[in-house]
């Protein structure tokens, strides 16, 4: 049978886990009862009163190391022959937050390539600890320190469930070679226990940086020349280029290269040390300007390289070796000139191009859907009439309209102009048969018909020739209006 309540591992010594009671029926020394605990147990029966027994612990309980007892109980009489009868009972042991997270290694190594992507996985550490439920449960902290004056947090994360250590950026070698920080594994009892660990990342070395040269220094705006003597013998060293390489191991292995020069056969480069020495004697024929074009490659994979001009002056002079190279410069500056200009005047003569072909185009385009539309309109015209004379049409918005007929011929002195009753449209016709040879200096046909058309307002009923003139605005001599009728 088992013990309705377990006992906890952190009970001390002496504590009472259970109370049994023993009867014996007969009477005498048949009825005296004695109580043992078969075997090893951790627990002992102790009698305080008649026919009832304790159990108490008489070692340390520990969880981990045992989680449960079974514990016989043997019981007999005092009577001739003696009778006995035995119990087992199976205890279980709860467990206490009592064990810390304890980590698989005393030290984590890890190392990782240069330029590497956010996020990627550098290594795992676990953590294990032997008790049970939520005692056991195991979370992983990264504890807060200071690398190169930036917290460590910005170069690596841990994942709190599995122990997982990612990147935080891109690490690289020639700012960062290796970094050390602390992980700590925290269980969830209460309260809560702990331990940690050190972790060692090595950023390794990759080849993304080109050799460096250091000398001859490179300028824009003047040029160093190395000079060598006429008399120089084989072997001569003009100079030496100095380049550095700030990767490591082989990546930093530098070799150099006689990559171009005006004349081979004088000059070689050492491929170990960088020296420039001549291979031969220097004669008269050899062009005092000397241009020679070094590589330097390092032995990463793949291999990168730096290029660097030296320029040599074969000379005993410095006058001599001013006027040559000053000449090249002068020279070099003017052609760099001319290559922008040139560049600059295509870039502006290919964009006022361009801007008249859209413009034109879009002229075109515009003309032809103009056309369209007033082809494919069904509009009606509507004719333009000044707004003062507007023909009222008997609303009453403006005053009366008068008629009248003119008519004109070759001479003047039969003219004729004729006023007739108002009409419920403005119509004055005007016949002109002959020219106006005043105005157009020439004859129009005999026969031809004028027709206007006027709108007058405020125009009274004319009385004599005068007002009539005066209202019409006609510019005839009074005696050009010899038939006037007053209708």
């Amino acid at each position: 049978m088992s013990l309705t309540t377990p006992v906890s591992e952190d009970s001390a010594i002496g504590t009472t886990i259970g109370i049994i009671n023993v009867k014996d029926l007969d009477s005498g020394d048949n009825g005296q009862v004695t109580c043992s605990v078969e075997g090893s147990s951790p627990v002992k029966i102790k009698s305080n009163v008649r026919n009832y027994y304790a159990l108490v612990t008489n070692v340390p309980l520990d969880r981990e190391s045992v989680s449960e007892f079974n514990i016989t109980v043997f019981a007999s009489d005092s009577g001739k022959p003696p009778l006995s009868a035995n119990e087992t009972f199976n205890l279980q042991v709860s467990d206490v937050n009592d064990n810390p997270p304890v980590f698989t290694r005393a030290l984590y190594r890890a190392a990782i390539k240069e330029n590497n992507s956010p996020g990627y996985s550098v290594l795992s550490v676990v953590a294990k600890d032997p008790d049970e439920n939520q005692n056991a449960r195991v979370s992983y902290i990264l504890e807060e320190c200071d690398i190169g004056g930036s917290p460590v947090s910005g170069y690596i994360s841990v994942n709190s469930e599995n122990g997982v250590i990612s990147a935080a950026r891109s690490f690289d070698y020639e700012q960062t070679k290796e970094f050390v920080c602390v992980i700590k594994a925290q269980d969830g009892g209460s309260p809560p226990l702990s331990s940690n660990v050190t972790v060692k990342i090595l950023v390794q070395d990759q080849n993304d940086n080109a050799p460096q040269v250091l000398y001859p220094v490179q300028t824009g705006g003047s040029l160093v020349a190395e000079m060598v003597p006429r008399s120089a013998d084989v072997g001569y060293l003009v100079t030496k280029v100095v380049a550095v390489d700030v990767d490591s191991g082989q990546n930093a292995w530098l070799s150099y290269k006689l990559q171009k020069a005006a004349d081979r056969a004088l000059f070689e480069v050492g491929s170990q040390n960088g020296e420039i020495r001549t291979i031969r004697q220097v004669t008269d024929k050899d062009a005092v300007k000397q241009r020679l074009t070094v590589i330097v490659e390092d032995n990463g994979q793949p291999s990168r390289s730096a290029t660097v001009i030296v320029n040599v002056a074969v000379a005993d002079s410095f006058p001599e070796v001013l006027s040559e190279f000053t000449d090249f410069t002068h020279d070099k500056e003017y052609n760099d000139n001319l290559t922008f200009y040139l560049v600059l005047a295509l870039a502006v003569v290919s964009f006022l191009f361009i801007t008249c072909v859209v413009v034109i185009i879009s002229v075109k385009i515009y003309r032809w859907r103009q056309s369209r539309i007033l082809y494919h309109s069904n509009l009606p015209v509507i004719p333009y009439y000044p707004p003062r004379y507007s023909d009222t049409l008997g609303t009453g918005t403006l005053p009366h309209v008068y008629n009248y007929d003119t008519c004109r011929t070759t001479d003047s002195r039969k003219s004729d102009i004729k006023y007739m009753q108002p009409m419920s449209q403005s119509l004055v016709s005007v016949d002109d048969v002959g020219a106006d040879s005043a105005q157009n200096g020439h004859q129009r046909s005999a026969n031809s018909t004028l027709s206007v058309l006027l709108e007058f307002s405020n125009f009274p009923s004319p009385s004599n020739k005068m007002d009539l003139q005066k209202h019409l605005n006609i510019q005839l001599p009074l005696e050009n209006l010899g038939s006037f009728m007053l209708m």
